[in-house]
């Protein structure tokens, strides 16, 4: 059987899957030759023109440069270094649009080139079959040649991917893209100079064979490469059918060698290394006449050129630059600039995008040469893609998983095989642009893959840390150990101690010494602390030690804290008395003020005695009304007099008191407040029976109704007068005592506050009791109405006076409290408060005894209810008005 090499030789050729046949469309620009595009006014250089990283910029803004001055520098072989095409200075290193698919910036060096054209120097390698095919290759990648078929893969990288691994050497010159004629000028201008670049690459690769694969719609390219071949060269020229893309690295491999290279692989993995034409003619350029990659030929065609062909273009040149050299002319409706062929382009979003090392064609077309997509339709499911497609991919499943961005399953169908060469498109009837979903979705999945590798590579370089945090941890330990060992070995070798241990025992010590040394204690009190812990202790054991401490230091203390406040309220007393200074004694007149007492006692006794005597006489005998109704007037009279002058004797006894020198404080207040008590208990006990013996008399017999009227009114008036007068004098009386001694001023102001509270309460019960006592006016015998009604308002009216005269004296009497000199706080406060409470409560009793006498009176005779009725709610109305007034004066006096 014959080897894959032999049948070549034999001429035998083998075909790819799928594939079509468009209108080529190369005759519009292969039948002039190459010619040099001149030097524009700007040039743009990206730092990526190539597959994989840019290199490092080593130039700066403001430099001058040289033509075929390195611009850019890398240490690894898939990193590509840029050349200055022309001399000239670096004016910019900033962002502008790149030649790329997707219309986005990239870094720049821009080039103000001078005109001159100067050459830096130059590094040949006439002499390349002496030299080693390493040196050769590095020479290579310094002049920055990369592939010039349109992929852009660094020369250099792989030629070293294939020393050893390839037998057969492929110079691809097929150029099967449409319009395209850049490779077939360039075989027709310069054929001697290509063979001699494939001359180089076999020296470097040292193959079996060499194949320069080329298309026979290119007659005139053949020819002149087989006049510059050589018998010893062992190069075959193979001349193929025409079909698309049969260009492809793949699919060319196929057609020459029938071998196939495996899905996400290169050629070198079935032993085939393949560069393009116009890569030999770089490599020779840059071997032998020292020349890196500064230029190289770009095709202009379309029918909006005017001057259609190839051309010699510097890298960088804008592509404005060449439009309007050769006369382009746009398209009024649809004008457009594509890059590539009319398969594999892609439209440019503008002008100014610059040529670089992967730009092969610059097509112009108008709108009825190459017309638009309309716009894009369902699929029908023709499977017209499936079978044109180079590859043996299903572009019908690979659409839909990219349109749904299920990236996962386009791995699975092999997108990543996918060459890109539009043939899909080209026959689908729908117009979908099919190349366009597998170009995004592989940007996709190159942007996440790129998101993994970095990833996985910062968790290794955080493992990696971790790890040697954890072995320096552990070394640290393993050294202190050791240490600590090593010191104990040799403090137990000498005899001494461990020095650690003997810290700790310092620091006990220390924390000892501490602890004993407190602060310095007075001597009284480290005596009371050490006596109350002596007591505790003999509690707890149930018997108090024999020996107890002396508590004589903290004794004397006391004593003197003692005898020092007694001289500073004796200083206090001593500068705040008003009192005269000479005086009876004190045990004498408080003997006198009891004596005054027992003799106003005894007077209210004989005159409770006599009442009775007058009740039983009224019951048991008839006698005359007129005479009766004096005699129990008379009598009332005489009771409160007796009263009131008992009273007033009892109140006034202490005055003199007050007047001469302090007395004991205590006592005299406690006596002044007994007192005051007792006195207005037999005022109210007087009252009552002289009120109470006037019923029997109208009981007994009836008496002129109109004189026992007035004189029942004249005894209320007179007895609410006396309570009135009695109260007053008990209010005033603390005014004596107070002025004697200080009280505590906080204590007075709340004892004052609490008697002016109960006061409003006893006017305002005294209010509701008189306007609740209208009602029996009905039931009551006829009188004489106009007086009658006289009566009653009179005596309501007095009561209400009387109440809130009581209670003015009680809130003006507990003022001057807090001026007066100092007594008891506690003790005066208590006397005061059970004054002020009983003189209300007798004001109380009063008001409603005196309207409750007023309801018999009504009984005696019938008076008209209209005018009854007006005249009771006249009373009621002023004594609201009173009430009122009173609680507004109470309040004023307050915020005072």
């Amino acid at each position: 059987m014959l080897s894959i090499i032999e049948q070549i030789k034999q001429g035998k050729l083998w075909d790819f899957h799928g594939g079509i046949r468009p209108a080529e469309n190369k005759d519009l620009s292969n039948k002039s030759p190459i010619v040099n595009a001149g030097i524009p006014q700007e040039l743009v250089l990206p730092l990526k023109q190539h597959i994989s990283s840019k290199g490092d910029i080593i130039v700066a803004v403001g430099d001058k440069v040289q033509k075929g001055q390195p611009l850019t520098q890398g240490d690894i072989a898939m990193c590509v270094p840029v050349h200055a095409p022309t001399s000239g200075t670096i004016t910019a290193i900033e962002q502008r649009t790149t030649a790329h698919p997707s219309g986005l910036s990239d870094l720049c060096i821009v080039i103000a080139p001078d005109q001159q054209d100067t050459w830096c120097d130059k590094t040949t390698y006439a002499d390349y079959e002496d030299r080693d095919p390493a040196e050769l290759i590095d020479a290579i990648r310094l002049n920055g040649i990369a592939g010039l078929g349109g992929a852009g893969f660094p020369t250099a990288r792989k030629l070293q991917g294939g020393l050893g691994n390839v037998d057969i050497l492929i110079i691809n010159a097929a150029e099967c893209e449409p319009y395209i004629t850049a490779d077939d000028r360039l075989m027709r201008d310069y054929a001697e100079e290509v063979i001699e670049g494939v001359r180089i690459l076999r020296h470097i690769i040292s193959p079996k064979l060499t194949i320069i694969g080329i298309e026979d719609n290119k007659p005139e390219a053949i020819k002149a490469l087989e006049q510059h071949v050589k018998e010893d060269d062992n190069i075959l020229i193979r001349v193929v059918p025409t079909k698309y893309p049969s260009g492809s690295s793949k699919q060319l491999v196929k057609i020459l060698t029938g071998r196939e290279v495996p899905s996400q692989s290169r050629s070198t993995s079935v032993g085939v290394i393949m560069q393009n034409v116009g890569t030999a003619f770089a490599i020779k350029r840059a071997i032998i006449d020292g020349e890196p990659l500064i230029e190289r030929v770009v095709t202009l065609t379309g029918e909006a050129f005017k001057e259609r062909g190839n051309v010699f273009a510097m890298l960088g040149t804008p592509i404005a630059y060449l439009l309007d050299k050769f006369g382009y002319k746009a398209d009024k409706k649809h004008p457009r600039v594509i890059i590539g062929g009319s398969l594999m382009g892609f439209t440019l979003p503008h002008s100014n995008v610059p040529i670089t090392k992967m730009t092969n064609c610059i097509l112009a077309p108008k709108r009825k040469e190459l017309p638009l997509h309309t716009y894009e339709m369902a699929c029908i499911r023709c499977s017209a893609c499936a079978d044109v497609c180079p590859s043996s991919l299903l572009p019908q499943q690979l659409q839909w998983y990219a349109k749904d961005q299920n990236y996962e399953k386009c791995e699975e169908y092999n997108l990543q095989d996918c060459i890109e060469c539009g043939a899909c498109a080209y026959v689908c009837p729908s117009e979908i642009p099919l190349v366009q979903y597998y170009r995004q979705a592989k940007a996709e999945i190159w942007a996440r893959s790129q998101d993994e590798i970095n990833a996985e590579r910062a968790r290794q370089r955080f493992e990696a840390k971790q790890a040697r945090m954890d072995r320096d941890k552990a070394e640290r330990e393993n050294r202190f150990k050791k240490a600590a060992e090593t010191r104990r070995e040799e403090m137990a070798k000498t005899g001494g101690d461990d020095a650690v241990a003997a810290a700790i025992a310092r620091v006990k010590a220390k924390q000892a010494a501490a602890q004993s040394e407190k602060p310095e204690v007075k001597p009284a009190v480290a005596a009371a602390i050490a006596a109350a812990k002596a007591k505790q202790a003999a509690s707890a054991q149930g018997a108090i030690s024999e020996t107890l401490p002396d508590n004589s230091e903290m004794a004397k203390l006391r004593e003197e804290r003692k005898r020092q406040a007694r001289e500073r309220k004796a200083e206090k007393e001593a500068g705040e008395s008003t009192t005269s200074a000479s005086s009876n004694d004190s045990k004498k007149d408080a003997v006198a003020a009891a004596i005054a007492r027992a003799k106003a006692k005894k007077a209210q006794q004989a005159s409770e005695q006599k009442a009775p005597v007058a009740e039983t006489a009224v019951e048991n005998a008839e006698v005359d009304p007129k005479k009766a109704a004096i005699a129990a007037a008379v009598a009332r009279a005489k009771a409160k007099k007796a009263a009131q002058q008992a009273e007033a004797q009892s109140e006034a006894t202490p005055e003199p008191a007050a007047e001469t020198e302090a007395v004991d404080p205590k006592k005299a207040a406690v006596a002044a407040a007994v007192t005051r008590a007792k006195a207005r208990k037999a005022a109210q006990q007087a009252e009552a029976q002289s009120e109470t013996t006037s019923e029997p008399a109208a009981e007994t017999e009836a008496v002129d109704p109109k004189k026992a009227a007035v004189a029942t009114a004249v005894a209320r008036a007179k007895a609410r007068k006396a309570a009135q007068q009695a109260e007053a004098q008990s209010e005033t009386t603390p005014e004596p005592v107070a002025e004697t001694d200080d009280v505590d001023p906080k204590k007075a102001a709340v004892a004052a506050a609490v008697a002016r509270a109960k006061a409003r309460k006893a006017a305002q019960q005294a209010q509701a009791q008189s306007e609740t006592t209208p009602e029996p006016v009905a039931e009551t015998e006829a009188v004489d109405p106009k007086k009658a009604a006289v009566a009653a308002a009179v005596a309501r009216a007095k009561a209400r006076k009387a109440a809130q005269q009581a209670e003015a004296q009680s809130k003006s009497t507990s003022e001057p409290a807090a001026e007066t000199e100092a007594v008891d706080p506690k003790k005066a406060a208590v006397a005061a408060a059970v004054a002020r409470a009983k003189a209300r409560k007798a004001a109380q009793q009063a008001e409603a005894q005196s309207e409750v006498t007023s309801e018999p009176a009504t009984e005696t005779e019938a008076v008209d209810p209209k005018k009854a009725a007006v005249a009771a709610a006249v009373a009621r109305a002023k004594a609201r008005k009173a009430a009122q007034q009173a609680a507004k004066e109470q309040q004023n006096i307050e915020e005072d």
